[in-house]
């Protein structure tokens, strides 16, 4: 896959990767999936492959959208994936079509140290677009604290790899 040259941005590293998916599991067939802050769009693509039928990916700069887009075709995943620019900081596209069905997986993995993420869990669940057993993976920083629980989303696992955090989150059940 195509990565980014003199970016500022911090790509998840492929031992967190492998980690994430040890932790959530390896089948996501038929899964709907949110890529939030998708950068190089490595985890929504990693779905993919492991059986997801749609991701959305979600990042606020063009250049990440456009190396998404290419690591799609690369990966003849094009039909599978769509990239939306848009600053998550200023909400989610709540019309977009794809947020109109319960989403199964979600990736939030914004900046470190930017208070994003409980807002964007709060915003998932009031919105009530997550399926009854979803999974929701956060990647912080190692010492950003997040909740045990937010509304209907249970904290069940949270591991630190050097200086990064994976919070993994489950739906109660809304629907």
């Amino acid at each position: 896959m195509a990565s980014f040259r003199g970016l500022d941005i911090r790509p998840t590293s492929d031992l967190v990767r492998e980690a994430i998916f040890d932790l959530i599991g390896q089948d996501f067939t038929g899964a709907k999936v949110l890529d939030l802050f998708a950068g190089t769009g490595v985890l929504g693509i990693e779905a993919l492959s492991r059986g997801a039928s749609r991701v959305l990916f979600i990042d606020h700069s063009a250049k990440s959208i456009k190396l998404i887009k290419r690591n799609l075709s690369l990966c003849g995943m094009d039909l599978s994936g769509i990239a939306l620019k848009r600053d998550l900081a200023k909400g989610m596209p709540w019309r977009h079509p794809l947020l109109k069905q319960r989403i199964d997986l979600v990736f939030l993995d914004p900046p470190y140290r930017k208070g994003l993420i409980l807002p964007l869990l709060e915003a998932l669940c009031e919105k009530k677009i997550l399926a009854s057993s979803s999974i929701v993976v956060a990647e912080s920083s190692k010492n950003e604290m997040l909740p045990e629980s937010v509304q209907d989303l249970q904290k069940f696992k949270t591991r630190v790899y050097g200086e990064t955090k994976i919070d993994i989150f489950k739906s109660g059940g809304n629907e």
